[in-house]
């Protein structure tokens, strides 16, 4: 009787089949990696480019190559368009839907200035510091910013820091580094 009973617990472990095969993202160093596949179109270009989503309310750098370094208002879009597929499927997501109406950056001496259009009704959102987090992360760690200032129309704009605090002076990713996962 225990040996059937065994048996019977032993064959009901093991790892259910799926319909689709699907990609499978490796665990992160200190892990060698053995495969030898050659990179896909986004891991080739010459230059890096970071931008920064969310995963367990922690902030989280990806990587992403480029052929070449993209004009700061495109890195903000592809930033406001969310992790890919597969970002997705390593369980990335974005506090920015929703969060804002409109963003647009310009650079001067150095800093970013994000003029966001703020939605007219209060979402009771919680997740403001990971938003602002997001886009001051990924903006700082480009060589030719310093810092981001964030506005509404030509008012500097009060928003959390990782502390929660507000402020309405110019930001770098020091300002979030409590929430920074490296991966």
């Amino acid at each position: 009787m225990t040996i059937l009973t065994v048996s019977a617990l032993l064959g009901a472990c093991g790892v259910p089949a799926e319909d689709r095969p699907r990609a499978v993202t490796p665990p992160p160093v200190p892990f060698p990696a053995t495969a030898t596949a050659a990179p896909t179109a986004a891991e080739t270009g010459a230059v890096t480019e970071v931008l920064y989503f969310s995963r367990d309310e922690r902030l989280v750098p990806v990587i992403r190559r480029a052929d070449q370094v993209p004009a700061l208002d495109a890195q903000l879009r592809a930033l406001l368009a969310g992790p890919t597929p597969g970002e997705r499927d390593d369980g990335l997501t974005s506090a920015l839907p929703g969060a804002f109406t409109s963003a647009v950056v310009e650079l001067v001496d150095g800093l970013a200035r994000v003029t966001v259009g703020l939605t007219a009704v209060d979402t009771g959102r919680s997740d403001g510091r990971l938003a602002y987090g997001q886009i001051v992360c990924t903006l700082s760690a480009r060589t030719d910013v310093t810092a981001v200032l964030f506005l509404e129309g030509d008012t500097p704009l009060s928003v959390p820091r990782a502390d929660g605090s507000l402020s309405s002076e110019p930001l770098t990713a020091s300002d979030y580094a409590v929430l920074i996962n490296p991966r």
